[in-house]
């Protein structure tokens, strides 16, 4: 672990493992939220031996505090700004759900400095949100989806019942049934506290300039072998992902039987699909 200081002296929070190699370009994990700390660990663990990788808690969240105005052009340059501090001049990115729209936003400001893009479950983009709500209903049983409301309702709640609220809405993210409310459950207790605050600015300020607006303008900034992994049964539509790699030109992978977290629920059939996407961007430099 290592802090690494901000131009306004803010100080973040990473993480790095695997070896540097001249010959290989560096990978950088971009988590998910927005409001949520690094949660990527098991997703570093499967592509380490393959090159050097780095993680961090974004501003606001886990160990890198910080309160003030969110805005995605303050996240984009905290990220180049640790990859100066890492020694890089160019880097593979890795995003995860909103880690790719965070991914995408610093893709269109410094194409120079991104060699490779592999995004894990989205960018969402267009009429989707309809669909995701439809499925996430359909796995809530009424009982449920009332205490979610109920839930969502208070203006102030205990840490007992922001942990229920958070499993009862995170637990429909996982395809196995079996094991999601055990997931979701344990997510909920680790990943607190979340900066609703933040997820709130940042998703109004996504809004303000959507990436949607002008797919030409992303698609011409994304480096060659850009690849888009996701799941088959994430309540977010696989079609769109598949509809995005279609107008980006880039390879897509649907892993059957995974959720939004595939690392989870079919680890050996994601670790082959991250490593291949990894190995044909890390291996470029050469």
């Amino acid at each position: 672990m290592r802090w690494v200081e901000m131009d306004d002296s803010v100080r973040l929070r990473t993480w790095q493992s695997g070896s540097a190699d001249v010959d290989q370009f560096p990978v950088v994990l971009v988590h998910g939220g927005p409001g949520l700390p690094d949660y990527l660990e098991p997703v570093s663990t499967l592509i380490d031996d393959l090159t050097q990788v780095h993680r961090y808690d974004q501003r606001g969240t886990g160990g890198s505090r910080w309160s003030g105005r969110h805005t995605v052009a303050r996240h984009v340059q905290d990220l180049g700004r640790l990859i100066d501090a890492w020694g890089h001049d160019r880097v593979v990115l890795i995003g995860h759900s909103y880690g790719t729209d965070l991914t995408s936003f610093f893709v269109r400001a410094f194409p120079e400095r991104v060699a490779g893009v592999v995004y894990l479950c989205g960018p969402f983009l267009g009429p989707w949100r309809e669909s995701t709500r439809i499925t996430e209903r359909a796995r809530h049983s009424d009982s449920q989806q009332a205490r979610l409301e109920e839930l969502g309702a208070l203006t102030a709640r205990s840490d007992d019942e922001e942990i229920e609220l958070l499993a009862l809405s995170w637990f429909t993210d996982h395809a196995d049934q079996e094991y999601a409310w055990e997931w979701a459950l344990k997510s909920a207790r680790t990943l607190r506290p979340i900066n609703w605050t933040m997820n709130a600015q940042l998703n109004a300020d996504k809004r303000s300039d959507p990436l949607e607006g002008d797919i030409e303008r992303l698609r011409a900034a994304l480096p060659a072998n850009t690849a888009i992994i996701g799941g088959a049964e994430d309540p977010r539509p696989a079609a769109s992902l598949r509809q995005l790699a279609a107008d980006l030109g880039c390879d897509v992978t649907i892993i059957p039987g995974a959720g939004h977290h595939p690392w989870m629920e079919r680890p050996e059939e994601f670790g082959a699909a991250l490593r291949d996407a990894v190995s044909r961007q890390v291996h470029s430099a050469t």
